[in-house]
């Protein structure tokens, strides 16, 4: 009895909890456990020369590859207050239907403006008019100054023949007055020596005295035709100043009359644009989509033209992911590369490094990376549907806004270098060759 409680007592001396120490392990759980360890240790191993792809990660949301597909304002085509919407927020529309109708703050502002429109194109017509007359007068002074220019050249070289005329029988009128002063000479000598009576003598100074008084009268005549000339070369030119000054007054009254009529033409193109924009009181659908939001009160919210009155979501034929990436991956990202994308509302399960065990998620590639950042260190990348993958959802379920996350696949490693590489911080290497320092290959 002794010598049992003295065994006791030394077992409760080697372990400090003697319950723990009269419990022993089998030797099939050691067994089992250190083959365990052996197991994970080996998997753990194993894992370290596993493929790993390697990602950058980025989030932003579904958007339209085309601008002009993206969300846009339905503006105010005039100023007024919305009449009557004809829609509801989330109406579909095709381009050319009726949104919404407008009217002015003056239900006679149109009637005014045409009445405007009318008396500027009377004034229009006036001054057409205007020009057509000074053009039609600047062509009659143009034509009947060179009528009367011709007809006192005319009478010019006339004055000339006639000066012409009057020279030969100048010549002649000498050669008469020669020829009775030579016969009156004769006849004297006649006389003296008593061959010829008085009366031939008498009939010869006659006839000498007409011949002087016709050479007289032929170089009065020579003179006069000379004062002729020069008067009526005087007139050419006092006919070229008169009717030079009365063209220079008509066309000057012509631009006068032609800038009158540009600036009712301008005036009334002005209040065409004026008129159509005023008769614009409705405001159409410009393209197929759905109604977003309506940003105004009918009857209630005076609108300047311009003014957005509702925003439109375009049915978009092609979708596009925008995601956001940091700087420091953003030169990893060419275009190109392929990318998984997980949006929101569908379940989805992304192994970052296996994407071909990924659930949920769909396939993409780069289509654009920007040059520059958005101002605050991202960069923005778009995503197409990659066309050797799964098609993406309709737009009737994928929308535009939704949500999404996306991992661009980079290139494959082994789980233990990636391991390696993420717990001393290093970047991910994409290039077969890096630049060296001085900028050429290593």
């Amino acid at each position: 009895m002794s010598t049992h409680n003295s065994s006791i007592e030394l077992v409760g001396a080697a372990h400090p909890l003697p319950a723990l120490g009269l419990v022993g392990s089998t030797r099939f759980a050691r067994w089992l456990a250190r083959w365990l360890a052996v197991i994970m240790l080996v998997f753990v191993m194993a894992m370290g020369f596993a493929p790993w792809v390697q990602t950058v990660a980025g989030n932003g949301r579904v958007v339209a590859l085309n601008p002009i597909d993206r969300s846009q304002n339905i503006d105010a085509p005039v100023e007024g207050r919305i009449r009557r919407w004809n829609v509801v927020e989330g109406t579909k529309v095709k381009p050319g239907d009726l949104i919404a109708e407008i009217m002015d703050n003056d239900p006679l502002v149109l009637l005014r403006r045409q009445e405007e429109q009318i008396a500027v194109n009377q004034r229009l017509d006036q001054a057409n008019l205007r020009v057509k007359s000074l053009e039609s007068s600047l062509l009659q002074l143009d034509l009947t100054r060179r009528n009367e220019l011709l007809a006192n050249s005319s009478r010019i070289d006339m004055a000339k023949a006639s000066g012409v005329a009057a020279e030969q029988q100048i010549r002649a009128g000498e050669a008469d007055l020669l020829a009775a002063q030579q016969n009156l000479d004769r006849r004297k000598l006649s006389v003296e020596r008593g061959l010829s009576s008085i009366r031939d003598l008498e009939v010869a100074q006659q006839a000498y005295q007409t011949a002087a008084a016709n050479l007289d009268r032929y170089r009065a005549n020579l003179t006069a035709n000379r004062n002729d000339v020069l008067a009526r070369q005087a007139d050419q030119d006092r006919i070229e100043t008169a009717y030079q000054r009365q063209i220079n007054d008509a066309q000057a009254a012509l631009a006068a009359a032609r800038g009158d009529a540009q600036n009712f033409t301008a005036e009334m193109k002005r209040m065409q644009i004026t008129v159509a924009r005023q008769s614009t009181q409705t405001i159409l659908a410009p393209r197929a989509g759905t109604i977003f939001r309506l940003l105004a009160q009918p009857g209630s919210e005076l609108l300047k033209a311009g003014d957005p009155v509702a925003i439109l979501i375009p049915d978009s034929a092609t979708l596009t992911v925008e995601l956001n990436m940091k700087g420091n991956d953003t030169p990893l990202v060419h275009k190109g590369d392929k990318v998984r994308l997980q949006f929101e509302g569908w379940p989805a399960v992304q192994f970052s490094g296996w994407p071909s065990v990924a659930v949920g998620t769909f396939g993409g590639r780069v289509f654009l990376v920007d040059q520059t950042d958005d101002g605050k260190g991202k960069f923005r990348i778009l995503v197409e549907p990659d066309p050797q993958d799964d098609a993406w959802p309709s737009n009737a379920y994928l929308r535009q806004g939704v949500r999404a996350n996306g991992w661009i696949l980079l290139r494959e490693v082994r789980l233990g270098w990636e391991l390696w590489r993420q717990f001393n911080g290093f970047p991910p290497v994409v290039a077969e060759q890096e630049p060296d320092v001085k900028g050429g290959k290593k």
